[in-house]
């Protein structure tokens, strides 16, 4: 069974694709997150980095958040494989569906450390791939979004087929991806299939940054299933 990592935001393109590689069989030994220099907060979706925790502890996946700047990312990502690989991990999962300039940075930085990089979800449809997160039993919801697509309303929202028929309707006006491939949106999940416990979101704020509505979440609980 090979043995990979999978690249962590704690949003539902990255949970499915790390669903899709444990269920192909590969060996899934660690989550890979990056976070700000003074390690407080994700650098994918602005999530705090005790939150992506309490996530691995509730997947009971290790988790590795590495440190990094804008000015260092590319070589502390590449520090981060290359000690993967002398741990014997293989391989790499990411969420990515189609944005090409990042697939060519992933195999560029999986190449340097001698990874395999696995896309799982690379070129196919995201209203499917949403049906089938929400198929597979996952639960997540809205944290992030851009104040030209969306109201605050939009904050805390589940992912279900009712959001999946806002966005039908959305993308008849706007330019917008179902997956929010483009940034439009970000997720974070609180439970699915391959979570031992589920996350409780028991309090939050809603604040907007740069154009970006935030669900600011203050306190969250790890409950049994």
């Amino acid at each position: 069974m090979s043995r990979v990592f999978a690249s962590w935001s704690g949003g539902k393109d990255c949970c499915l694709a790390c669903h899709r590689a444990i269920v192909s069989g590969l060996d899934v030994r660690y989550l890979a997150n990056t976070v700000t220099e003074d390690g407080l907060i994700s650098r994918s979706h602005g999530i705090s980095a005790a939150i992506i925790r309490m996530q691995s502890e509730a997947l009971c996946i290790p988790i590795i958040q590495r440190p990094t700047t804008g000015d260092t990312y590319e070589a502390e990502f590449i520090k981060m494989l290359t000690e993967f690989k002398r741990e014997g991990i293989e391989g790499g999962v990411f969420g990515d569906i189609d944005f090409n300039p990042h697939r060519e940075w992933i195999e560029r930085v999986c190449y340097e450390a001698d990874i395999t990089p696995h896309l799982p979800l690379w070129g196919e449809g995201q209203k499917q791939l949403m049906e089938e997160f929400i198929d597979a039993g996952f639960k997540a919801v809205v944290i992030a979004a851009k104040t030209e697509l969306f109201g605050e309303e939009v904050l805390g929202t589940k992912i279900d087929r009712n959001f999946i028929h806002q966005l039908d309707e959305l993308s008849k006006t706007k330019d917008i991806t179902h997956c929010g491939e483009a940034g439009e949106y970000h997720t974070l999940v609180v439970d699915g299939p391959i979570f031992k416990k589920r996350l409780e979101i028991t309090e939050s704020q809603k604040v907007e940054r740069d154009g970006i509505r935030f669900l600011e979440i203050l306190n969250t609980e790890l409950k049994s299933k």
